[in-house]
C-alpha cells in the first residue's frame, strides 16, 4: 500500500511542477523537466546525502509517472487547473508521506534523529525548491508562504520520536504522514501563513 501512496505523491507533485511550466510558458520538454524534479528532486537530494544511488535512477516508476503527469498537463492543462483544489489535497498527502518515508530511510541508515529529520524535510520540500529555481521563481521555502516546511518538520520529528521509542514500520510512517498532512491541509483551508510570510504575495 505504501508504494501506491508514494506514487500518488510523486504524481501530484509532478502535476505541480508541470503547471509551473505552463505558467512560465515552457514547452513539453521543459514541463517534463520541472515535473520530474518537483516529484523526485527531494528524494534525490536525500539519497545523495546518504551516499546511496538515488531511487529515481533505477526505478522506472520515478521517471514514468512524472512524464505521464507532464503529458496530462500539456494536453489538458485547462481542465487540470480547474481540478487544482482537489489535487492540492493529494499534494498535502504526498508531503506528509514523503517527510515520513524520508526520515525513516535516514534513520534506517543509522543517522542521528536530528539529521534524519532534516533529510525528511528535504525529501518533502526539496523538489519544490528545485522547481522554483528552475522556473526562475523565488523558492517558496525562503518565505514559507503557506507553511510547507512546518508540517514536514513536525511529521519528520514525530517519525523520529516514534522510532526512538521503538514504534517502527508502516504504522509509524502512516501516523507521522497523517499528522503532516493534517497540518498542511489546515494551513491551506484556513489560509495560515508563517510569520515571515505576512504580506508576501504569491509568485507569478
Amino acid at each position: 500500500m505504501t508504494w501506491v501512496l508514494d506514487l500518488t505523491g510523486i504524481f501530484v507533485f509532478a502535476i505541480s511542477g508541470a503547471l509551473a511550466g505552463v505558467r512560465t510558458r515552457l514547452d513539453v520538454v521543459g514541463m517534463a523537466v520541472l515535473a520530474f524534479f518537483t516529484a523526485v528532486g527531494g528524494g534525490i537530494l536525500r539519497d545523495v546525502f546518504l551516499g546511496v544511488q538515488p531511487a529515481a535512477l533505477h526505478d522506472a516508476g520515478y521517471v514514468l509517472v512524472p512524464l505521464v503527469a507532464a503529458g496530462i498537463v500539456f494536453f489538458w492543462h485547462p481542465q487540470v487547473t480547474r481540478l487544482l483544489p482537489s489535487i492540492l489535497i493529494f499534494d498535502a498527502a504526498g508531503l506528509g508521506l514523503f517527510c515520513a518515508t524520508g526520515t525513516e530511510k535516514a534513520l534506517l541508515f543509522g543517522l542521528s534523529p536530528l539529521h534524519a529529520v532534516l533529510l525528511g524535510v528535504v525529501t518533502a520540500v526539496g523538489g519544490g525548491v528545485l522547481r522554483d529555481v528552475l522556473s526562475g521563481q523565488r523558492p517558496t521555502l525562503l518565505y514559507d508562504r503557506q507553511l510547507y516546511a512546518v508540517p514536514a518538520f513536525l511529521g519528520a520529528f514525530t517519525l523520529a520520536a516514534l522510532f526512538e521509542f521503538g514504534v517502527r514500520g508502516p504504522l509509524a510512517v502512516l501516523a507521522a504522514a497523517v499528522l503532516a498532512f493534517g497540518l498542511r491541509f489546515l494551513a491551506m483551508r484556513r489560509g495560515w501563513r508563517a510569520p515571515l510570510a505576512r504580506g508576501v504575495t504569491d509568485s507569478a
